[in-house]
């Protein structure tokens, strides 16, 4: 039998944190964060990370394992979040996979083969030097060229990703987009359910723009300051994050303070709406909209609690524990 798991996702700023705690509690859950920047260490306002008070006594995985100095990328979640599954499913509880992050969801949801992928430093150097000389625009351009799909669906800004797709087609003469979605089509190894939380568009803006002013006040620029004290530079995957980039343009002195904060609401606004139409296009998913319960936080609870108490093979996983079968 397959074995169960929850998939807690949505847009930044929605909510799921909160929401993610009290199904974990209902249900014996251990939480595996989804989230490409909560990772690392010393970055904890610019990543809306949640703090070891908030967590309720609920396990989490997958937050604060990395130095920033180190590389994050889906192959390596996709690895540790398997060795997490792991650890939880031997820990007799139900892994609750929790953030924003759809290609990471999706990595993990459907096992997705990265192995068959090699690497051309040489090639990878070249795209490298290429954006630095002409920008991330004319490189995104150039995987426009030859995979129309990836570069709709990966920012321009989001330079490791625009350069692996490229190197994909050169290697293989495929685009990774096409790779993506036969992959996609595979069929899970879990029995899952999968939540997407989301809100009205305005009220969820309003939402991002609030959190925004709540970490300038919280001292991401202090956060910001003393990561670039401590030796860690923009080309660095970790402070490309949003937030980082930007606060790091600031006290670069390359643009004003309220620019940056600017910058920061807009390109998360963004983001937010990036999400969405990635979580649209997701197979077999349960769309939770807040506003369709009032926003009251017990009622959305209470859903997701029946649904997955409902999920077929749920009560075969307990037995299955009783007995050692996993």
């Amino acid at each position: 039998m397959k074995k169960p798991l929850v998939v807690l996702t949505g847009p930044t700023a929605v909510g799921k944190t909160q929401l993610s705690i009290g199904l974990a509690k209902a249900l014996g859950g251990e939480i595996i964060s989804a989230d490409s920047m909560q990772i690392y260490r010393h970055m904890d306002i610019g990543s809306a990370k949640i703090r070891p008070e908030e967590m309720q006594g609920v396990r989490h995985y997958l937050i604060d394992e990395l130095e920033p100095s180190e590389e994050f990328h889906v192959l390596r979640f996709q690895q540790m979040a398997k060795d997490a599954l792991h650890k939880i499913y031997e820990n007799g509880h139900l892994p609750i996979l929790v953030g924003g992050t759809g290609f990471y969801i999706q990595a993990v949801l459907y096992d997705i083969d990265f192995t068959a992928e090699n690497n051309d430093m040489h090639y990878r150097r070249k795209l490298e030097q290429y954006a630095k000389e002409n920008g991330e625009k004319a490189l995104h351009e150039c995987l426009k060229a030859v995979d129309p799909k990836s570069a709709e669906q990966i920012h321009a800004n989001n330079r490791k990703r625009v350069i692996r797709a490229l190197e994909y087609y050169h290697l293989t003469g495929r685009r990774i987009s096409e790779h993506n979605e036969q992959e996609r089509q595979k069929e899970s190894p879990y029995e899952f359910c999968y939540f997407v939380l989301n809100d009205q568009r305005e009220r969820l803006y309003e939402k991002i723009n609030l959190r925004v002013e709540q970490m300038i006040k919280e001292g991401l620029v202090e956060e910001v300051r003393a990561l670039k004290e401590a030796g860690y530079d923009k080309n660095m995957v970790s402070m490309q994050g949003l937030g980082y980039k930007e606060i790091l343009d600031y006290l670069d002195g390359n643009t004003s303070l309220e620019n940056a904060v600017y910058r920061i609401k807009r390109d998360t606004r963004h983001f937010a709406k990036r999400q969405i139409t990635w979580f649209k296009r997701e197979r077999n998913v349960v769309w939770v909209q807040k506003d369709k319960f009032q926003y009251d936080e017990e009622k959305i609870l209470q859903y997701l609690i029946n649904h997955v108490q409902n999920m077929e093979g749920i009560q075969c996983f307990g037995d299955c524990l009783e007995n050692q079968n996993f």
